[in-house]
């Protein structure tokens, strides 16, 4: 049987779900670089023929140790799912001759990278400028038209983004992108190879988007992901993912699928992605490429990654088209022929839909929930009606245990503030986005109130 070593670390598609998927293919071994989420770790232990988490000693080098690993296990395929390890696992493919994201990994992992290589191309993206200090701030923001957003250039999940509207912001914004980018690398939430990569930044305009002119119904957001695959070089998009709107600066709320779209809309966007993904030259992995809707048609890259969606997509994928992403690209990697879609796939091919739903104490209209709140997933689904038909369920290894306090919504942190992540399944994407407006509406009135020691404690 053959043999994989799947390098874990925080972010991705649930471990659960890519454990399962990826056993049914081969031989497991778990290089664990974060730590197991309490609710698969019996799993893992099953499913795996063998679990190893280094010491913090050994893991100066993660190259080094992915490849001695591999070798001691005799990998015959090395993958990753998390955004934080993409570039050491590509690294380490090359090392030992395996299929993998190829060299230019870190084009789709560094946003400085990643935006000069699409400006070298032509491609349609927000003015930008890279930044390492305070003073490139500063002069950035003199020279790009506002309001401008500052990202972290290794970040995700919106990690450290903080919107500039006028020059007098930019000292402030600096502080606390930093201040973020230190506390999520406490969380385990950081790039794990590239030193220092904590002060490397990029700034652009933000674009306005038009949800209006692509949608035909109000309520998605201005922006969609197109999900998809490189094989021996060629992409081979598979569907398109829509949004709710973002929850200010631009956190994620909920990711539906799939995309309600005309066709014409879908293949005009899926140009973009695939002009976008064969420029940044990657050769064999997962994409998730996400792309801001604007007026009359016009477009702008946001980013790609090395790798599938997180949260939920991959199983909503799996779900409403019955592709196991997960389990087609270890085929692939081990060499098997695999039949990816020869085109992307549509709305009229979906069977029903599904989405994933960010749970952050914050409305729907973005503001905070003026009292708060403990999670109970029991009182949610009790409490609250949806359409019939619809199923919710939550991730439990993506969720707050019931019974602990909702973080207060903190815009700079991004999705490091959410307390639970949900899994809605409904007879099509129209009913995903209705029900999960009533939820978002519902959850501050049937949440209970937290008492002041919790809050404390």
């Amino acid at each position: 049987m053959s043999k994989v070593l799947l390098v874990h670390a925080k972010g991705g598609p649930p471990l659960g779900h890519v454990l399962s998927r990826t056993a049914a293919k081969a031989e497991v071994h778990l290089l664990a670089l974060s730590a197991l989420p309490p609710a698969v770790a019996g799993s893992a232990r099953r499913l795996c023929a063998s679990v190893v988490t280094p010491a913090g000693a050994h893991r100066s080098d993660l190259v080094s140790l992915i490849v001695a690993r591999a070798e001691a296990v005799g990998a015959d395929a090395v993958l990753t799912f998390s955004e934080y390890a993409v570039v050491a696992v590509a690294e380490a493919c090359e090392a030992l001759g395996l299929a993998g994201a190829g060299g230019a990994s870190a084009l789709a992992r560094d946003k400085r990278l990643m935006r000069r290589t699409w400006q070298r191309h032509g491609l349609p993206q927000p003015e930008f400028r890279p930044v390492g200090t305070e003073a490139d701030l500063h002069a950035a923001a003199r020279s790009l038209p506002g309001p401008l957003l500052l990202k972290a250039a290794w970040s995700a999940g919106s990690t450290a983004h903080q919107i500039i509207r006028s020059p007098h912001e930019v000292s402030a914004a600096w502080a606390r992108s930093r201040d973020v980018m230190a506390e999520s690398a406490q969380l385990g939430y950081a790039e794990l190879h590239v030193a220092e990569a904590d002060a490397d930044y990029v700034v652009e305009q933000i674009v306005t988007g038009t949800a209006s002119d692509w949608f035909d119904e109000p309520g998605w957001g201005d922006y969609v992901s197109v999900e998809g695959v490189v094989a021996n070089g060629t992409f081979h998009p598979v569907c398109l993912s829509g949004r709710m709107p973002t929850v200010e600066p631009f956190t994620e709320r909920a990711s539906i699928t799939p995309a309600l779209l005309a066709r014409d809309a879908q293949d005009r966007i899926v140009d973009l992605a695939r002009r976008a993904v064969d420029a940044l030259g990657l050769r064999d992995c997962g994409t998730h490429t996400e792309i801001k809707l604007g007026a009359d048609g016009s477009m702008w890259l946001i980013e790609t990654a090395a790798r599938f969606g997180g949260a939920m997509t991959v199983p909503q994928i799996e779900e409403v088209f019955g592709l196991d992403l997960v389990g087609m690209l270890v085929d692939h990697l081990l060499g098997h022929p695999v039949a990816w879609p020869e085109q992307v796939l549509t709305p009229a091919q979906a069977r029903g839909a599904a989405g994933s739903l960010v749970v952050l104490a914050v409305d729907g209209h973005g503001r905070a929930w003026p009292v708060r709140k403990v999670w109970d997933f029991h009182a949610v689904s009790a409490d609250i009606t949806l359409s019939p038909g619809s199923r919710l369920s939550v991730v439990d290894e993506s969720s707050l245990a019931d019974g602990s306090v909702v973080p207060v919504y903190d815009p700079a942190a991004g999705a490091n503030t959410m307390a639970a992540l949900c899994l809605l399944s409904a007879a099509d994407a129209r009913t995903v986005l209705r029900d999960f407006e009533t939820l978002v509406d519902a959850l501050p009135r049937v949440l209970p109130a937290a008492q002041p020691e919790e809050v404390s404690a």
